[in-house]
């Protein structure tokens, strides 16, 4: 089945090139790079069609997640939550189109998986397809001539920064996460291929490929939204972006003037605060802990600041309660978070559906990791829309012009592996 002379590359590039076969795919790939405070217990993930799956709109999801999760228990479950999941959660609601279509919450008992935990130990079903027949994927053919559209200006992005900024001053709001959609029309991709390109350009630690059908999520995400091991609960945000440069002395400058920007500090430690009364809500009363606060890390395209918080989960509180309670993460909306997330509605213009959502996974012994869904390439393949959506948190200090080129510098990866360029 798993050929033992094949490299950790191999074997995942032969996973990757047989999930083709599959309507239903789950890919999930550390590319060994080390998550905030060396936390988290597999590299490679890989769920290949579907024996029993849950597709709900929202209503009552996380009620059907968690009855889905009782009735498979000791199996794979592989999932994903779109953001607009809030509207169940809270007096919300969701206006604006969206073009993608992902299922609200769609779930999943795979009928074929293989795991590579972090030391290298590889695991599958008993019946997972023979790799030793699966040829390599061939090089990516070069891109050009894709053209992304602004869902909106420069202009009127920096227009609605400062109207957040008033909101801020009048104290509706300390922080608000502000995104915006940058899409192509009538696109054919073979996202396969893309996908490859993507992971080889900006291998991150929480990297996915899905597919559902017709639908398609490339993801180079950086950031964890919520770990469960055992009783303990780890969430990990982001809050705090440099650039990357080739030249070392340039590079170390980036990463220190991020490490000791009051700004970026403010606003890591805003959603600190922020998750730390979410995982009170899941946690034993005075078990929740700060154990890094302002880490730095460093990802091909972008250093990040991450702070990372532990909580012991109450017995009494079920896995997909714990996830309810922290969703949406509040990293991709702002403090407070219901109020955040009106302002979102007001201002953005897209749908966020899976982005700034969640996916990833909840093994046998009932353990998940979930990552935030950002720096990702969403495609349908039926009506040919592509896009991606990057956003930046506002702060009073906040400079419009200044949020507009982070949001580019997110949007760097994306435009990169598809050869593409803003129009």
């Amino acid at each position: 089945m798993i050929s033992q002379g094949d490299s950790l590359e191999t074997l995942k590039l032969k996973c990757l090139a047989l999930a083709k076969n599959y309507e239903t795919v789950f890919c999930l790939d550390s590319h060994q790079q080390e998550a905030a405070c060396g936390i988290g217990r597999y590299e490679f993930l890989i769920a290949l069609g579907s024996k029993k799956e849950l597709i709900s709109s929202i209503g009552n999801a996380f009620e059907k997640l968690q009855a889905f999760y009782d009735e498979n228990k000791g199996e794979w479950i592989f999932n994903g939550l779109a953001y607009d999941l809030k509207n169940e959660l809270e007096k919300l609601h969701s206006i604006h189109a969206d073009p993608i279509e992902f299922p609200a919450l769609f779930a999943f008992v795979p009928e074929h998986w293989l795991s590579i935990d972090k030391s290298g130990k590889c695991e599958s079903s008993v019946d997972f397809p023979d790799l030793d027949s699966v040829p390599l994927p061939t090089p990516v053919l070069a891109l050009s001539g894709i053209q992304f559209k602004r869902k909106e200006s420069e202009e009127s992005y920096c227009r609605k920064v400062n109207q957040i900024r008033e909101h801020i001053r009048n104290g509706d709001v300390y922080e608000l996460n502000y995104c915006t959609e940058f899409f192509a029309e009538g696109v054919q991709l073979e996202p396969y291929s893309i996908y490859q390109k993507l992971r080889t350009l900006s291998p991150t630690p929480f990297s996915a490929f899905v597919r559902i059908k017709n639908k398609y999520l490339l993801g180079a995400s950086p950031e964890r939204f919520l770990l469960k091991t055992g009783n303990n609960l780890y969430s990990q945000p982001i809050k705090g972006t440099s650039a990357r440069f080739e030249d070392k002395a340039a590079d170390e400058s980036s990463k220190a003037k991020l490490l000791e920007s009051e700004k970026e500090r403010a606003e890591n430690l805003m959603i600190t605060d922020l998750v730390r009364n979410d995982l009170a809500r899941s946690c034993k009363t005075g078990s929740i802990q700060v154990e890094e606060l302002f880490g730095i890390y460093s990802f091909r395209q972008v250093h990040q600041m991450i702070s990372t918080i532990r909580g012991e989960l109450k017995p009494e509180i079920h896995p997909v309660q714990a996830i309810a309670n922290a969703f949406p993460m509040g990293s991709m909306t702002g403090a407070p978070k219901v109020m955040s997330m009106k302002l979102i509605e007001q201002y953005e213009e897209t749908r966020r559906g899976w982005y700034s959502g969640a996916l990833g996974y909840c093994n046998p012994e009932a353990d998940f990791d979930l990552n935030v869904v950002i720096r990702s390439l969403q495609y349908n393949a039926e009506n040919q829309y592509l896009n991606f959506e990057v956003g930046s948190a506002i702060t009073f200090d906040s400079v419009a012009e200044d949020e507009y080129r982070e949001c580019l510098l997110k949007a760097k990866a994306m435009l990169r592996v598809l050869n593409a360029e803003i129009a």
